[in-house]
This record gives C-alpha cells, sequence and structure tokens, in this order.
C-alpha cells in the first residue's frame, strides 16, 4: 500500500481518493492507526475469487512441487511457529 490517508484527509477529498482507489488501494486511517482499505470494486473482486480457489495436491504441476519443496522460510516467518504448535 503506497498511499495512507487520515480519516479527516479522507472526507475532505473524497473524489479525489475515490478516484486514486481505482487505480490503488487507499489505506484509511483513524487516530493514527489503520482502519479501512478502499480501493476499486474490480480489485475486491479479483481478491474474494482468489479467496475461493482451492487446489488439490495432485493437481500441482511438477514444478509447483518442486518450489513449494526448495522454499525458504523467511528468518521473520518463525516468529509464528507458536500458532501452529499443539
Amino acid at each position: 500500500m503506497s498511499v495512507s490517508i487520515s480519516s479527516a484527509e479522507f472526507q475532505k477529498a473524497f473524489g479525489l481518493y475515490r478516484e486514486k482507489a481505482l487505480r490503488e488501494p487507499i489505506m484509511i486511517t483513524n487516530h493514527g492507526r489503520n482502519s479501512l482499505v478502499l480501493m476499486s470494486a474490480d480489485e475486491y473482486d479479483r481478491l474474494k475469487r482468489r479467496d475461493r480457489m482451492v487446489l488439490r495436491a495432485e493437481d500441482l504441476s511438477e514444478a509447483q512441487i518442486e518450489a513449494i519443496l526448495t522454499a525458504e522460510i523467511p528468518e521473520e516467518a518463525y516468529a509464528f511457529d507458536h500458532e501452529v504448535e499443539p
């Protein structure tokens, strides 16, 4: 997200940010904290379609399987290990 604005700024210039949101998501903050994201309906629809995409392991290509097997886990990802441990 490259554009972040306060809710007050958003209210003052709704038309401007509505147009910008057609090109890229706009993060709207409230009291300095991320609150809402304004994005185009096309982008929203794309994200919703992606949420519904289901792949079975047997449908993966050899290249995709190899990419998974050889992927390196970023160091910062280990901070979430506690979320999957029993």
